[in-house]
């Protein structure tokens, strides 16, 4: 659905009310005010308009969009959904919601919650959750192109091909390391590091799909299965990026913090976590201590897929399994859920506060997840 402006994000505990603090409805971040209001307003005085929303394509609600800007308060929120609105509970922290502006006062709204419906939401627009939270354009796959001279001479050394998926996450690196990241960031920010080599990557990604594709989408199609078989490519192409770009950019940074590991190495059957410490030689050897073996699965969202992690080393099946996500956002009931099943989330630092403020304490940056595992192989 084309509409003229779109907004997306995930909901955080904050906007669900589970932080049962006093603000309420969803928040929209100042970059996305367009979505809202047609210009952004200055502190001192509150505003607010009315409009209409048709959610899931089912049902229709008034919205209130509203400005706070008295006291100590400067924020933009979507509020007063009616009675026995659904989507504004504990359960739905974590989940994608879409905003669509039809027209002026008219607007779709879209609450995906689970993995497979967000997973199809991102991959349509090539997206990865750090590049949600914002307003996105009328249409991701042609945008303008003003790529460095590095990009072009990478568009021209790859010609009309897609690379690895291992070469396009270490060409997201390189490009970021040429913008200014320094590679001591690996050492001293790992977390800020992490969105911002995935944000590269989805960045160098479009580049290459337009690089592609562009000029075809822009002749049109002359029938459906001509516009199918283009549109599966993409498709295609965006959920496999999407499945490793997280894998990619954690083998670089345990790399770059010197830690031992194997990736994708089988620990029984057919059973292959995505990151082992110290090594899986150290797992297949009965005299090497289970305590000092970790695991850690990498999963770009896990809402549902957290539980697959729970079985795939049976020596650590009684003890702690670490959880990698850019997931932002989780019921405090999951992350209970987790914590029985001893399942530690590890998320970027900056992602933290869209979880639920009593269970921060169940929640690990990556920072801190290193430290540990550098403690486990004497690195500290």
């Amino acid at each position: 659905m084309q509409g003229e402006k779109t907004f997306c994000k995930f909901l955080s505990a904050n906007d669900t009310g589970e932080t049962g603090g006093h603000q309420s409805g969803i928040y929209i971040s100042k970059p996305a005010v367009p979505i809202i209001f047609d210009h952004p307003f200055e502190k001192g005085e509150n505003h607010e308009r009315t409009i209409k929303i048709i959610w899931q394509g089912e049902f229709e609600t008034e919205g209130h969009c509203k400005y706070y800007g008295q006291g100590t308060r400067n924020e933009y929120r979507i509020t007063g959904f009616g009675h026995g609105f659904p989507y504004l509970h504990a359960e739905y922290t974590g989940a994608l919601f879409v905003l669509i502006q039809m027209s002026h006062d008219d607007y779709c709204g879209y609450v995906l919650n689970t993995d497979a419906e967000i997973d199809q939401f991102l991959d349509a627009y090539g997206l990865t959750p750090p590049q949600t939270n914002r307003l996105l354009e009328k249409n991701e796959l042609i945008p303008e192109l003003r790529e460095k001279t590095e990009l072009q001479d990478f568009l021209k050394r790859i010609g009309g091909t897609f690379p690895t998926s291992e070469e396009m996450s270490s060409e997201a690196r390189l490009l970021s390391y040429l913008s200014g990241i320094t590679k001591n960031m690996v050492i001293e920010d790992p977390d800020r590091i992490l969105v911002y080599w995935t944000e590269s990557e989805y960045r160098l990604f479009k580049a290459i799909e337009y690089n592609k594709y562009g000029a075809r989408v822009r002749l049109g199609f002359d029938n459906i299965d001509d516009f199918m078989v283009i549109a599966n490519q993409l498709s295609n192409r965006r959920k496999s990026r999407a499945g490793k770009s997280l894998e990619h950019h954690l083998e670089a940074i345990f790399d770059g913090n010197s830690l031992n590991y194997s990736a994708q190495a089988i620990t029984e059957e057919r059973k292959k976590p995505d990151f082992i410490f110290p090594s899986i030689e150290a797992y297949h050897d009965m005299t090497f201590n289970a305590d000092d073996i970790i695991t850690l699965a990498a999963k770009t969202t896990c809402k549902d897929r957290w539980r697959q992690i729970l079985n795939e080393a049976d020596r650590r099946k009684d003890k702690p399994k670490y959880l990698c996500t850019l997931q932002q956002g989780i019921s405090s009931n999951q992350i209970e859920e987790m914590h029985t099943e001893q399942v530690v989330l590890v998320v970027p630092k900056q992602y933290i506060k869209t979880f639920p403020a009593d269970r921060y304490d169940m929640i690990w940056p990556i920072s801190r997840f290193i430290s540990f595992v550098k403690e486990k192989e004497g690195l500290a």
